[in-house]
């Protein structure tokens, strides 16, 4: 018969062993985990690579329809005015081809959890091309290539999850990006407080992308008590101001303003001539700037 106390020391090493067993089984799971996401992101890199490699894309700069006035068309419902630039959508693809008029810009989503950034972006790149695009551990990539005036201008478009473990994608994401779209839910004032802590991220790697504030779930808002929906308009706005950021509030399900948005984008980098109207009644989808 063992003793008590031999009993209470032989648990206290089976603990430990149980313990370190956890931790190397943890470790193990997690390297094997972040050795996937890398592969599978050189993968997706090399891909490109050798699309691209069939030809030499031209930068945005340079493009020749700068200041030439092309037209956007209209969306949301509207009908198309005479100072809006035309964009036809295309195909989705790689974003790189043959063609010297083509280029591809790259545009990075922020915000927190459960917001309906990926919804956002499936609206935008259609159903069809949700299907190819690239799903990694807390990071999303979707293409969309539009035609204006003969040139090739593909969205490369990176969705970053909103959770802790998915931040360590913020670097890469915003590195080199365009444009950010900081996304908050309009029915969540919690998600709106974390907007400047994105903010803040993605600025120590991308000082020059145009800053975008938007707030989700519109139809959704609408819905909430006109006092509350004026604190998170007046809220929304002065954080809009701080980060020197267009404010949109938009609505995936009834496409309220998620093309404009990217048609603002466009129009910013190649000064078209087309420019959005500012709206600041409560109630209605917001656009201020």
């Amino acid at each position: 018969m063992k003793k008590p106390k031999e009993e209470e020391e032989e648990k206290k090493i089976m603990t430990q062993i149980c313990r370190k067993i956890n931790v190397h089984v943890n470790i193990r799971w997690s390297i094997i985990e972040r050795v996937s996401i890398i592969k599978q992101f050189f993968k997706f890199i090399w891909d490109r690579i050798v699309v691209c490699s069939i030809g030499r894309p031209s930068r945005y700069r340079r493009l020749p329809f700068r200041g030439a006035g092309p037209s956007l068309s209209s969306e949301d419902g509207g009908s198309p005015s005479s100072d809006e630039p035309t964009i036809s959508g295309g195909g989705g693809g790689g974003g790189c081809d043959a063609d010297p008029d083509s280029v591809t810009l790259k545009i990075s989503l922020l915000g927190d959890c459960q917001i309906g950034k990926t919804s956002f972006v499936i609206k935008y790149v259609g159903d069809e091309q949700e299907k190819n695009c690239l799903e990694m551990s807390g990071l999303n990539l979707m293409d969309k290539t539009l035609l204006v005036q003969g040139a090739r201008i593909s969205f490369s478009i990176w969705d970053v999850g909103g959770d802790l473990t998915s931040q360590a994608h913020v670097p890469i994401a915003c590195k080199d990006a365009v444009a950010i779209l900081f996304m908050f839910d309009l029915t969540s004032r919690c998600t709106l407080n974390s907007v400047i802590g994105w903010y803040n991220q993605a600025r120590k790697w991308n000082q020059t992308a145009i800053p975008i504030l938007i707030g989700t779930k519109f139809d959704d808002f609408v819905r909430l008590p006109p006092d509350l929906q004026w604190t998170i308009v007046t809220q929304a706005r002065g954080y809009a101001r701080a980060m020197k950021a267009t404010l949109f509030f938009s609505s995936a399900t009834h496409n309220i303003n998620v093309n404009k948005i990217f048609k603002f984008i466009m129009a910013k980098l190649f000064n078209l001539p087309w420019t959005v109207e500012r709206n600041l009644t409560i109630g209605e989808p917001i656009i201020d700037f």
